[in-house]
């Protein structure tokens, strides 16, 4: 059985849009953590805007090497309604996105990079088995959070992390359990 993880550049304040705020701290120990993940992953799995701008860049993006030739190159699952035709080694999750990935997920280990509606139904479905999270010392005040709308408590178990010298955190969370019951203190 694989696992989907999710990996995402976030503000302090638990912001995931448009990460060009990401560039100044861009270091090669967030370099070998991205490519770690990419290259432990068996394919993409991306919503649509994520997807169409990865599929946009990637082919003629100027980074040289491997991580390139493996960008392009690996299986992407994509969720949507509207795209019926897909290039870049790219599938359409047909039906159901929930049941798609979990099919996807029973065969392989899916990589979740942006896509935050998609990482929604993901985890109201209970498919994120791993969040791979570099952290930013920036505060945006607004924009999407990637944890906007959880319905259910869910614990993780941080199981690795590492701060740099910049204040970029590198942080590995396994979710360990769905649906936590919450007390009450009436």
């Amino acid at each position: 059985m694989g696992k989907v993880v999710v990996s995402e550049f976030v503000s302090a304040d638990g912001i995931i849009e448009n990460p060009a705020w990401t560039f100044p701290f861009w270091n090669d120990s967030i370099a070998n953590f991205k490519s770690g993940e990419v290259f432990d992953a068996d394919a993409l799995l991306l919503g649509r805007a994520t997807y169409e701008g990865f599929a946009a860049s990637w082919p003629e993006h100027p980074e040289e090497g491997d991580y390139k030739v493996r960008m392009n190159s690996m299986p992407k699952h994509v969720a949507t309604t509207s795209l019926t035709e897909l290039e870049w080694n790219a599938t359409r999750i047909e039906g159901d996105v929930a049941e798609g990935v979990a099919k996807l997920r029973a065969e392989q280990n899916l990589l979740v990079f942006g896509s935050g509606a998609l990482i929604n139904t993901l985890r109201a479905n209970h498919l994120v088995d791993e969040y791979r999270l570099v952290i930013y010392p920036v505060l945006l005040g607004k924009g999407q959070r990637l944890f906007d709308d959880v319905d259910a408590e869910e614990t993780m178990e941080l199981s690795s992390s590492e701060v740099l010298d910049n204040g970029v955190i590198l942080a590995t969370y396994k979710v360990t359990a769905h649906s936590v019951v919450r007390p009450s203190f009436d």
